[in-house]
């Protein structure tokens, strides 16, 4: 089973950072109970002080290149994603795509209805590179902006409301989609180091999201134990 990230700056991580990524490899590691490969067009962090995802600086070097692969990027939405995951899935013959996206595109480049309709286009460009591909949508996490932008706090419940009919609307027996839960007791202050991006509790909460809702639904991998840092 070939796994794919697909997200945004929480996903593609900055350089030093240990990735949620890292936190689902290792958890694939210890509970997938068959072969797999995390696939992916891009392996690299981004690099603040060049401004670009040329960093291989992570955290831990025991994370494997070929377990770095994804398709993230800093600034990057269902926008941006949409016309790019049809040949991605295509190139790395993914089967199951592991996505967390929205909050750039509600915060800078559309609202929760256009952000819905991209999110539309982004599924069926998967299920056009791949009939049978699977995937597991995170629900938008608000950030620190939306404790004092009342209209973007809004427009990102609402569009978590519109994922949830999407992934309703859309779901088959062919293709699966599943929504995760939010991350559990998610806490922005204590969770990211800097009211958006995850520091190492906020990466864990993250994977175990997606890990809990594998597991529940479909069977894959096992419950989500913390490893050590």
């Amino acid at each position: 089973m070939r796994f794919m990230f697909v997200g945004d700056s929480m996903t593609i991580g900055r350089a030093g950072d240990y990735t949620w990524r890292y936190r689902m490899w290792q958890h694939l590691n210890r509970s997938f109970g068959g072969p797999y490969a995390i696939v992916g067009p891009r392996t690299e962090l981004y690099d603040t002080t060049a401004d670009a995802p040329v960093s291989t600086d992570y955290a831990r070097p025991d994370f494997p290149p070929n377990a770095r692969r994804h398709l993230a990027g800093w600034g990057e939405g269902w926008l941006h994603m949409a016309p790019l995951i049809g040949p991605a899935v295509t190139a790395a013959r993914a089967d199951v795509l592991l996505v967390s996206l929205g909050l750039i595109d509600l915060g800078f480049y559309a609202n929760s209805t256009q952000t819905d309709a991209n999110a539309r286009r982004f599924i069926a460009a998967a299920r056009d590179a791949n009939p049978h591909v699977r995937a597991v949508l995170l629900p938008v996490v608000p950030n620190i902006r939306a404790l004092a932008d009342a209209p973007f706090a809004a427009e990102c419940d609402r569009f978590n409301e519109l994922l949830a009919k999407t992934v309703a609307d859309l779901d088959t027996a062919a293709s699966p989609l599943l929504l995760a839960s939010a991350p559990y007791a998610y806490d922005i202050h204590t969770d990211t180091y800097d009211g958006t991006h995850p520091g190492p509790t906020g990466e864990h909460k993250l994977a175990a999201a997606f890990a809990e809702a594998m597991h529940q639904a479909w069977g894959l991998g096992g419950p989500y134990e913390r490893a050590a840092d």
